[in-house]
């Protein structure tokens, strides 16, 4: 594996031998990876498949659901249930226990939603998500035109009740995470090449809007973000995943193969960072654990 080193702390972090392993590959554009830890299996999105597809050490890639809406980012609740940011239904779905497919939200404000693209559920059990135009494109969802004149972040109460609109200036709004004692909320902007940093209010709005971490660099852009449970911040980018210390401080790269869109964290531990990048799926071991899905 070749590290970008900008510091030697990220040795703290990754071991300077660990390799990025392929673990699955023949797919059209993979997303979201989400692991259950219970089962101890990985899901992901291939969206232009219009597949959730399953990976698991044994067997390797299955097919968990067709279709699947051309789902994007995919994550847990805080009982278990997977939620989904579908493209082609514009809306976030959940999968009830049973089975059974339900809409949580679709609209905002009596408009269609643009394509829900990443998801993450806060620990009070609300859902925190993003609304780029991405999926209004044939490839990766469904043709059509947006009914709102912005690419919003939301807030779902966790009743599911209240759809709050949190900020609307982003050009197109993509990954998003929580540090690890949910006071700041993490979301970066594709096109900005940057990510801004929100901190989280008692109500769950956010405020103190700044620029957390610009990247720079050529066939990479800001996609799917995670942090750790120390606070470090991993970013999908050029090369690979672009790893930030909690002060902004750029601390290296781990490159990767193939193009990478997102990134989650699983395995024993909670310590294997997964990555989907173009046709694949990658794993490579750290030292530092993420922080555990629901």
């Amino acid at each position: 594996m070749s590290l970008d080193l900008r510091s030697s702390k990220l040795l703290d972090l990754v071991d300077s031998e660990a390799q990025v392993e392929q673990i699955g590959t023949g797919c059209l554009f993979t997303e979201g990876p989400i692991w259950n830890a219970e089962g101890n299996f990985l899901l992901f999105s291939d969206i232009p498949a219009d597949q959730i597809k399953m990976w698991t050490p044994d067997s390797g890639i299955t097919t968990f659901r067709q279709p699947s809406g051309q789902s994007n980012g995919l994550t847990y609740d805080k009982q278990k249930r997977l939620l989904a940011c579908e493209h082609a239904n514009r809306r976030v779905s959940r999968t009830e226990l049973d089975g059974t497919v339900t809409t949580l939200v679709s609209h905002y404000e009596g408009k269609k939603l643009n394509s829900p693209n990443d998801i993450v559920v806060k620990s009070d059990g609300s859902i925190y998500f993003t609304d780029p135009p991405y999926g209004l494109k044939a490839e990766y969802g469904e043709e059509g035109g947006a009914e709102l004149d912005f690419q919003g972040v939301y807030r779902l109460s966790a009743d599911g009740q209240q759809l709050t609109l949190l900020v609307d200036d982003f050009e197109r709004p993509n990954g998003l995470c929580f540090s690890p004692d949910e006071s700041i909320l993490y979301i970066d902007d594709t096109t900005r090449m940057h990510v801004r940093a929100f901190d989280v209010q008692a109500d769950g709005t956010i405020t103190k809007d700044r620029v957390f971490a610009v990247e720079k660099g050529e066939h990479g852009a800001p996609d799917g973000m995670k942090v750790d449970q120390q606070g470090n911040v991993y970013l999908t980018g050029p090369q690979g995943i672009w790893i930030f210390d909690p002060e902004a401080r750029h601390l290296g790269v781990i490159q990767v193969p193939e193009g990478a869109a997102n990134l989650g964290w699983g395995g024993e531990n909670w310590q294997t960072l997964f990555i989907t990048a173009r046709s694949s799926i990658y794993q490579i071991q750290l030292k530092v654990s993420g922080i555990p899905v629901p």
